[in-house]
């Protein structure tokens, strides 16, 4: 058979319709702007804030390195006046007017006792200072009629009127006035002192603070029998309350007579209180007791504050370096060599120590060794090198490797 002939309509290709073309620039424009604002928004939103500090440099410690500490000695503060305040009288309390811990003023009333039997006897010498009073305006009247009837039996007996009789008891008269009246003036001297006394009897029943100073004790209470000398039986008490004058306190130290002779008046102490054994108090001799204890071998050396502080209480017991310029060894400077800084730079965390350092306007975190504190600067002796920069009072939000900026100086 004869193979069929291609017809014509076989011989086309048929191609699909074309489809419009898309804007695929305009579309990748509008997504890369859209993915930018996005990352600007989250960069905004999670961008680090710079923190703002103050800062301090640290800077090297000197002149006290040029002591050494030539005696070690314990001893107790102790308050240079301390009173138990009692009463002249005894009598029972009324009231009390003070607490323990309450700060009082020279001459303020501590205290009141009864006073009712002293105010009776004050107004009976009032009373018999009136009459005596009275009685001597009296006998002045009297004096006044003697003296002018005196002066008549003198001109009548001059005129041989009057009998010398007559005159000489006029006279007589005359001067006995003027003895009472002489008594009369002794008795209302005497009133008027009586009067005084019973006065003064009352104030004593008033109790004033003798200086001034802080309660430290409270001894009676309203309602107790308070004498100013120790009676038998336990029920009356010697005193209202102890007044510790806060300004005269200081440390007595007893030292060994075989070191007495490295004490000296004026040399310079170093002080610590074992309730705050970081704390370096300076302070210096005031005098040495020229007496020994027979029983113990020491002699009591009495050490002075260079300034007081309300850390500072009577009976606590506190340990004193007896310091002497020169003769420093080298290790001693070593240790006491350091860099000083503001305290309040310094937190602890666990036990340690640590300071914020500031470097290319980032902080941070750095170790640091102190070795005292005082006056409001810390020694501290490793961590730190000289002229660096260190936050002053970081705040607790600011941790290792964060942004700060210095804050500007006013």
């Amino acid at each position: 058979m004869d193979s069929p002939k291609p017809r014509l309509e076989e011989l086309r290709i048929d191609r699909p319709a074309e489809r419009p073309a898309r804007p695929w620039g305009l579309l990748a424009g509008v997504t890369l702007l859209i993915v930018m604002i996005g990352a600007a928004l989250a960069w905004w939103r999670f961008r680090e804030t710079a923190m703002e500090v103050h800062v301090v440099e640290a800077r090297a410690a000197g002149g006290a390195s040029a002591d050494r500490t030539v005696l070690n000695a314990s001893g107790y503060v102790t308050a240079r006046r301390e009173a138990t305040v009692s009463s002249k009288v005894t009598g029972k309390v009324v009231e009390v007017f003070v607490e323990e811990g309450m700060s009082v003023k020279q001459g303020q009333v501590l205290a009141r006792l009864d006073d009712t039997n002293l105010r009776a006897g004050l107004r009976l010498a009032e009373a018999q200072l009136a009459a005596a009073t009275n009685a001597l305006g009296e006998t002045r009247v009297r004096i006044r009629e003697a003296q002018l009837e005196f002066r008549r039996q003198s001109n009548l007996l001059t005129n041989r009127i009057a009998t010398e009789a007559d005159y000489e008891r006029a006279e007589a008269a005359l001067k006995a006035l003027e003895a009472r009246l002489q008594k009369q003036a002794a008795d209302v001297t005497v009133a008027e002192r009586e009067v005084a006394s019973w006065q003064q009897q009352l104030d004593d029943t008033i109790i004033r603070a003798p200086f001034s100073g802080v309660v430290t004790s409270k001894n009676a209470q309203p309602g107790e029998m308070i004498s100013p000398i120790s009676a038998g039986g336990g029920f009356t008490r010697t005193g209202i309350c102890t007044i510790v004058d806060m300004d005269s306190l200081e440390v007595e130290v007893d030292v060994n007579e075989s070191y007495i002779g490295r004490v000296q008046p004026g040399q310079a102490v170093q002080a610590t209180l074992d309730a705050y054994p970081d704390w370096k108090i300076p302070s210096k001799v005031i005098a040495i007791i020229p007496t020994a204890d027979r029983q113990k071998s020491t002699v009591k050396v009495r050490v002075g504050f260079d300034g007081l502080d309300p850390r500072i209480l009577p009976e606590m017991s506190v340990k004193v370096a007896f310091r002497q310029p020169g003769g420093e060894t080298a290790a001693t400077s070593a240790r006491s060599a350091g860099l000083l800084i503001p305290k309040d730079a310094i937190r602890t965390s666990q036990g340690t120590d640590y300071v914020f350092v500031v470097r290319e306007n980032r902080a941070e975190r750095r170790a640091v060794s102190v070795d005292s504190s005082d006056l409001g600067q810390a020694l501290v002796t490793a961590g730190l090198a000289a002229g660096e920069q260190v936050v002053l009072g970081p705040s607790p939000a600011l941790v290792d490797g964060a942004v700060v900026r210095l804050a500007r100086k006013r």
